[in-house]
C-alpha cells in the first residue's frame, strides 16, 4: 500500500537520552562472612549456646555441600536450649567489621550513583539484616542474596535454600555465579548495564562467580583466605581467571581502588 507511512510514536521522553552513551555504573558485588564482617556469622551464634559450644554429635553432623542443613540443626539445638531471638540479635550485632570495612562502606553510600552493590552470601537473611541494620549500613546494598530465614510462631530460627540449580562446584543451596548472571540478566532487562563488576570476596564459593566475570571486571580475593589461593592454582594450571585479579587485606585498599576507578 503505497502513500500509507505508519510513524511510531516516539517513547515519551526518551527522544534525546536513547543518542546518549549510558551512565557509567559500577556493580559492586559483596560476599557477606570473612569479607564485610570478619567473622563467619554461622559459627559466630555458638556463642549463645550453654557453655558457648556445641555437643560433639551435632558438631561432627555437619555434611560437605550441606552447611544449611546442619545450620538449620543449629538452630533447633540453640531453640531447644531457650536461647531467644533478642539473645542471638545481641550476639551478633557484636560481630566486627573487617578492617577499614566501615570506612569502604561509607564511601559506597557517599556516592550510590556511581555504584550498585548487591551481597551474595551463604549466611542468612536474619543474621545479615540485623548486622547491617545496627551499623547503618542497610541502604548500601540494593539487594542481599542469601538463604532466606524467619523465627518460627515457637521462637526457633529457621533457615530455607536460597535456590536449587546445576552447578557441580557449589554447595547445594547455592551457586552464587547463577545468582550473579541471573541479577545481571534481569538488570539488562531494565535497561542497566555495568561498565565493570568489582566482586570482593574470599571463600571457595565465591570462585565460581569470579570464573564468570570477564576481562573488563576486577576479582578482589581477600589476601591469605581460599579464594586468592584458588585463583593463584588457576594461574599456575595455565588456566588463569579471564579478569583482574586485585588482592586486599584491609577494606582500604578495595576504597583506593574505587577513588581510582571514579577519577578516570
Amino acid at each position: 500500500h503505497a502513500g500509507h507511512c505508519y510513524s511510531l510514536p516516539e517513547p515519551c521522553g526518551r527522544g534525546l537520552a536513547t543518542a546518549l552513551p549510558p551512565a557509567m555504573k559500577f556493580l559492586l558485588v559483596f560476599d557477606f562472612d570473612h569479607t564485610i564482617i570478619d567473622e563467619n556469622s554461622d559459627t559466630w551464634i555458638v556463642k549463645c549456646a550453654p557453655e558457648r559450644k556445641l555437643p560433639n554429635g551435632l558438631r561432627s553432623s555437619y555434611q560437605p555441600g550441606h552447611w544449611t542443613e546442619y545450620m538449620s540443626r543449629v538452630f533447633l539445638y540453640l531453640g531447644d536450649s531457650g536461647v531467644k531471638e533478642d539473645e542471638m540479635k545481641r550476639t551478633m550485632t557484636a560481630i566486627p567489621f573487617t578492617a577499614g570495612m566501615i570506612d569502604l562502606l561509607g564511601f559506597i553510600g557517599e556516592n550510590k550513583e556511581l555504584f550498585d552493590c548487591i551481597i551474595v552470601s551463604d549466611s542468612n537473611t536474619v543474621f545479615i539484616d540485623w548486622i547491617l541494620k545496627a551499623a547503618g549500613f542497610h541502604k548500601v546494598f540494593d539487594e542481599v542474596f542469601t538463604n532466606p530465614a524467619a523465627f518460627s510462631s515457637t521462637g526457633y530460627l529457621t533457615v530455607q535454600h536460597f535456590h536449587a540449580h546445576h552447578c557441580a562446584k557449589c554447595p547445594k543451596n547455592l551457586c552464587k555465579r547463577k545468582v550473579l548472571k541471573e541479577f545481571l540478566d534481569k538488570q539488562l532487562e531494565q535497561g542497566v548495564s555495568y561498565t565493570q563488576i568489582v566482586y570482593i570476596g574470599d571463600g571457595g564459593n565465591d570462585l565460581c562467580p569470579v570464573m564468570f566475570l570477564k576481562k573488563n571486571d576486577i576479582a578482589m580475593p581477600r589476601q591469605g583466605y581460599t579464594l586468592e589461593k584458588k585463583i593463584s592454582q588457576l594461574a599456575q594450571s595455565l588456566s588463569p581467571v579471564q579478569c583482574s585479579v586485585l588482592v586486599w587485606s584491609s577494606a582500604i585498599d578495595v576504597m583506593s581502588y574505587l577513588k581510582l576507578l571514579i577519577k578516570e
